[in-house]
C-alpha cells in the first residue's frame, strides 16, 4: 500500500503489513528522510536493545527492533516511511537508578535529534520511569520531516554589534492580541513574521529580535497540578524542533512557518536570536518524567554529585546537562549549527550559561569544553553569541568573565541604572554603566558592545510596573505570592499600583522615560523588552512565567496605552542610528583623540565644570553630565579615516528638586539644540549655547546636540 511518491503512508498501514529495517548508517542522529528510506539513528550507550516506534494517524504502533549498534548509536532504515509519521523509541536494559541506568521500554521515548515534535504532554502516573505502564498515549512524538525550504533570495542582515538594538519577546504573546493580524495566523510563527509586526519593529528602530525559547517544550508536573501551563518555555525537550503550539499544525508544518518568519525578518533587516536553553531539559529532578535522555542516556547526559549518580541542580529546575560529557555537547552544538544554518538564525542568548560553563564539575567561562568548542567553530564564531553569565549556584556569578566573541547580559547595568533614577545610585556607578562598562570588560580586551544593557527583561517588572509598584504581586501564579524576586530596585512613585493620580501618573511616564532614553543613548548593545514602549503592564506580576492570557500578552490596543514613550524610544533610536558617537565600539580614553582636540568624553558638574574627585564620591549628588565629542571620533572609519560627528552633552538628573546646569565654555562647541528630553520646559528643538543656564526638572533626562 504507497502514498504519493510510492511511499508508505502510516495510515494506511494494514494489519499484518510488514515493514523492513535495513542496517541504515549512525549518521546523520536524528530521522533523515529520503525517497528510498528513511534513516534513524539515536545514541544509546548503555542500552541493550532499542525499538522503533512507528504510529498511524489513528495511534496504531509499529515497533521495529534496531538490528545494527555502532559506536553507542543504534541505528537503522525503514523503506517507505511517510513525511510527517510520527515516531518515538523505547530503550531496554537494566533499571539501576543507583548506577544512573533507569531504562524502561515501557516509556516511549522522544528522539532528542527530533526535527519537529508533535502533541501535548498529559501528566499522567505512566509518564514516569518506575511504572510498567506504557506511556505512549501521553507523551508528545517526534516527526519524519523533510523540507524543502527556498532560502535563495534571503540575504542576511548580519549587523555589526555596536549597531546593533535587540527587541526580547515571545512568539505567541507577542500578536495574541494584535487587531491588525489574521485572528487565525495570532499567536504563531506567521503572525510574528507578518507585515504589521516586522514594519513596526523596523520603524522603531529594532535591529534584532530575541525570542524567548522556541525549543519544544512542556509545562511542568507541578504547574500542571495548578491548572496551568509554562508559558515563557524555559522547560526544554527538544533541541532542534520549533515548538509545536506557535505553527497552525505540529506535523512539521512549524519547520515551515518559522522559516518564513525568520525570512520576513530578514527582508526588513532585522536579525533573529533565539533564547535557547540547553542548561536542563523538562525530565527534571531524579522523580520527573521519563521523556527523552534519561531513558536513553541518563548516566552520561545529566551533571551528577561527585562520585554519586544524584543529580546536580545548577539551574533550580532539578536537573543540570553536562555539558562537559562529548555526547551531550555534541547534541548542544549540532543543534545550534542547525538552528544557525538550516534555520538561518543569527545568534543565540544562552540561559543559565555558567551552567554550562564547566569544566570537570568546577565554573570556568574561559576553558570548559562548552565555551572552547563554541568560540572555535566556524559556524557558531560568525554567529552573535550572548549569555546570560549566571546560574542557581554560588559560584555561578560570572559578569565580566565570559571571552569574546560572547557578549554578555549585564544586570549591573539593569540595577544601576534603576537606583539611580529611584536616588539609590552613585554617579560615579552610572558613569560607568553609561560610558560602556569598562570596568566589567575592558581588562580582557573586550569592547562595549560585550555589555548587552537592559532595564527589564521577560523576567521580572516591566518598564511601567518598575515605576508604579514597590512590591511584587504574583498571587496568580498559584504560589501564595513566594516565587519571583523580592528585590526589584522599583518605585512606585508614591501610590501602589493604579491610580488616578494626575501627579503621580506624570512622575510615572517621567521616569519610564528616563530609563528608556537611558537604556538606548547608553555606550554598549541596548535590549527592549517588548512592550515597554507602549507602557505594557503585568499588573504588578514580575514572574508571570505561568501566565499565557491578558497578563502578559501585548495589549494593542489599551485605554491608557503610554505612547509617549513610544516616542521617546523611537527618537533616541534615531539619533542612535544616525550618530556614530553615540555608538562607539572603543572604550572613551577620557583625553582627546587628536592632539590639540577635545576630550572623547568629559563629565560634567551641574556648575558647568568637570566633576572633581571628591565630587564622584559626594553622596548626595544626583545630577551628571556627560559630554561626548565627536570632533573626531575615537573609532575609525572602514578604510582607516577620520570620522567626525555631531558632539552631544547629556544630562542625568534623579533629583526630586528642579536643579539649575551650566552648559560648559569649550573650544569646540558653542552652539546646539535640544534632541530628547523629558522635562516639559525644554522642548525638541530648543536652541542652546556655551555658557547658558539651565533649570532641570525634577526626575528629568536632557539631551543637546551640537549645531
Amino acid at each position: 500500500m504507497t502514498g504519493q511518491n510510492g511511499r508508505v503512508s502510516p495510515a494506511q498501514w494494514g494489519d499484518g503489513e510488514r515493514l523492513d529495517v535495513w542496517p541504515g548508517n549512525p549518521e546523520p542522529r536524528g530521522a533523515t528522510w529520503s525517497e528510498e528510506a528513511t534513516n534513524f539513528a539515536v545514541f544509546a550507550p548503555l542500552a541493550e536493545a532499542v525499538e522503533l516506534c512507528l504510529f498511524a494517524d489513528d495511534g496504531e504502533e509499529r515497533r521495529l527492533p534496531f538490528t545494527e549498534h555502532t559506536m553507542g548509536v543504534w541505528h537503522g532504515a525503514v523503506p517507505g516511511v511517510a513525511v510527517g509519521t510520527r515516531y518515538g523509541f523505547r530503550a531496554h536494559g537494566p533499571w539501576d537508578p543507583d548506577s544512573g541506568r533507569v531504562f524502561n521500554p515501557a516509556k516511549l521515548l522522544i528522539d532528542p535529534y527530533a526535527r519537529a515534535i508533535s502533541g501535548r504532554l498529559e501528566h499522567n502516573p505512566a509518564i514516569y520511569g518506575s511504572s510498567g505502564v506504557d506511556s505512549a498515549p501521553y507523551v508528545p512524538l517526534g516527526v519524519v520531516v523533510h523540507d524543502d525550504f527556498d532560502w535563495a533570495d534571503d540575504v542576511k542582515p548580519r549587523r555589526r554589534w555596536q549597531k546593533s538594538v535587540i527587541y526580547e519577546l515571545h512568539v505567541a504573546g507577542f500578536t495574541k492580541l494584535h487587531d491588525r493580524i489574521p485572528e487565525e495566523l495570532r499567536g504563531t510563527y506567521a503572525g510574528l513574521g507578518h507585515p504589521t509586526v516586522t514594519d513596526y519593529l523596523a520603524e522603531l528602530g529594532v535591529t534584532a529580535v530575541e525570542l524567548l525559547p522556541v525549543h519544544h517544550f512542556l509545562t511542568e508536573p507541578q504547574v500542571a497540578e495548578r491548572g496551568m501551563e509554562n508559558y515563557w518555555g524555559y522547560n526544554s525537550i527538544g533541541f532542534f524542533a520549533p515548538h509545536g503550539a506557535y505553527a497552525r499544525s505540529d506535523r512539521g508544518q512549524q519547520v515551515r512557518e518559522f522559516k518564513e518568519m525568520v525570512k520576513a525578518f530578514h527582508a526588513v533587516g532585522i536579525e533573529v536570536i533565539l533564547d535557547v536553553v540547553y542548561n536542563h531539559t523538562a525530565e527534571g529532578d531524579a522523580d520527573g518524567p521519563t521523556l527523552s535522555m534519561r531513558g536513553l542516556d541518563d548516566r552520561g547526559f545529566y551533571l551528577r554529585e561527585g562520585e554519586t549518580y544524584a543529580y546536580k541542580d545548577l539551574t533550580g529546575c532539578g536537573n543540570t546537562v553536562d555539558a562537559s560529557y562529548p555526547p551531550a555537547l555534541r547534541l548542544i552544538l549540532d543543534s545550534l549549527r542547525y538552528w544557525a544554518t538550516e534555520m538561518r538564525v543569527d545568534g543565540f542568548r544562552f540561559d543559565l550559561a555558567s551552567a554550562l560553563a564547566r569544566l570537570e564539575g568546577d565554573v570556568d567561562a574561559v576553558r570548559s569544553p562548552f565555551v572552547t568548542a563554541v568560540c572555535q567553530d566556524p559556524v557558531l564564531r560568525e554567529a552573535k553569541l550572548i549569555s546570560e553569565p549566571w546560574d542557581a549556584s554560588m559560584d555561578g556569578y560570572l559578569v565580566g568573565a565570559f571571552p569574546a566573541p560572547f557578549c554578555e547580559w549585564n544586570d549591573r547595568y539593569r540595577d544601576t541604572v534603576r537606583d539611580f533614577w529611584r536616588g539609590q545610585a552613585s554617579v560615579r556607578d552610572m558613569a560607568y554603566r553609561l560610558a560602556g562598562s569598562s570596568d566589567l570588560y575592558a581588562d580582557d580586551g573586550r569592547s562595549p558592545y560585550a555589555s548587552i544593557n537592559f532595564v527589564t527583561a521577560h523576567d521580572g517588572f516591566t518598564l511601567r510596573d518598575l515605576v508604579s509598584y514597590d512590591e511584587k504581586h504574583n498571587e496568580a501564579n498559584g504560589e501564595d505570592n513566594h516565587d519571583g524576586s523580592t528585590h526589584n530596585r522599583s518605585w512606585n512613585s508614591g501610590v501602589e499600583g493604579p491610580t488616578d493620580d494626575v501627579d503621580v501618573l506624570a512622575l510615572r511616564h517621567r521616569q519610564a522615560a528616563n530609563m528608556l532614553a537611558t537604556l538606548l543613548l547608553s555606550t554598549g548593545v541596548p535590549m527592549l523588552t517588548a512592550g515597554d514602549e507602549r507602557g505594557r503592564t503585568q499588573q504588578g506580576n514580575n514572574n508571570p512565567y505561568v501566565q499565557d492570557n491578558e497578563i502578559s500578552w501585548v495589549d494593542w490596543q489599551p485605554d491608557d496605552a503610554w505612547l509617549d514613550l513610544y516616542d521617546v524610544a523611537r527618537t533616541a533610536l534615531r539619533l542612535r542610528h544616525a550618530h556614530p558617537a553615540l555608538r562607539q565600539r572603543h572604550f572613551f580614553g577620557g583625553l582627546p583623540a587628536t592632539h590639540g582636540g577635545p576630550k572623547d568624553l568629559a563629565w560634567m558638574h551641574p556648575s558647568g565644570a568637570e566633576m572633581t574627585d571628591d565630587e564622584w564620591f559626594d553622596p548626595e549628588l544626583r545630577t551628571l553630565g556627560m559630554f561626548v565629542s565627536g570632533v573626531p571620533l575615537r573609532q575609525p572609519g572602514s578604510r582607516g579615516e577620520r570620522q567626525s560627528d555631531a558632539s552631544f552633552l547629556m544630562w542625568f538628573h534623579a533629583g526630586d528638586e528642579p536643579i539649575e546646569v551650566t552648559l560648559p565654555h569649550n573650544a569646540w562647541v558653542e552652539h546646539g539644540e535640544v534632541v530628547l528630553s523629558t522635562d516639559p520646559d525644554h522642548e525638541q528643538g530648543k536652541p542652546v549655547q556655551a555658557g547658558d543656564a539651565l533649570t532641570l526638572g525634577a526626575r528629568s533626562l536632557l539631551v543637546l546636540r551640537s549645531i
